[in-house]
């Protein structure tokens, strides 16, 4: 009886990698908000880094290799690289920017709140009964991944590419001097 009782599983008793996701998961979300509650560019953009290596973490727990490092050579080292590089070309403010506090963070931050909690309220009426099975076939395998991807996210995923391409474009074109104007300004 007592074999059958520790062989369930139940919220109650989290295993070790359920208990690692959860902590990782906490880390992951003071990064977020760290990275949206500074007022200093580089910094939210660094936070933006701890944010989605934390993302990369939690794929791993999954045992979703391939996506993990998908997280990590795309967003943690694409999109935030043209995110620095465009702060740097477009001469942004390094230090605190006045500019970047708008006044309404009391209504911003129940949007956020609102938008969290149907977003919460959603995943886990939807997933109220699913458990990952960590010790079954890894779901996350680069030929699952490239199934999916190619058969079903080919589009979108061509679309990010030329969205990211538009963005390092733009930037070049914002940090180009204007040739009648000798000092760069506009």
């Amino acid at each position: 009886m007592m074999l059958a009782a520790a062989e369930t599983h139940g919220f109650l008793s989290p295993t070790g990698v359920e208990i690692l996701f959860a902590l990782v998961g906490l880390a992951t979300l003071g990064a977020a908000v760290m990275a949206v509650t500074t007022k200093q560019l580089v910094h939210a953009a660094l936070w933006l880094v701890v944010a989605l290596g934390g993302l990369a973490v939690e794929y791993l727990l999954l045992t979703a290799e391939f996506i993990a490092w998908v997280q990590v050579l795309i967003y943690v080292g694409s999109v935030v690289v043209l995110l620095l590089f465009g702060l740097m070309l477009t001469k942004a403010p390094i230090g605190r920017s006045p500019d970047a506090d708008s006044g309404n963070r009391w209504v911003a931050l129940s949007v956020a709140i609102a938008a969290a909690g149907s977003l919460v309220w959603m995943v886990v009426d939807a997933f109220r009964t699913t458990w990952i099975d960590l010790d079954g076939p890894a779901q996350g395998s680069t030929q699952v991944a490239g199934q999916i991807l190619f058969r079903h996210w080919v589009l979108p995923f061509e679309a990010l590419s030329v969205l990211l391409l538009a963005a390092l474009v733009g930037a070049i074109v914002l940090s180009r001097k204007d040739a009648k104007d000798p000092e760069g300004k506009s």
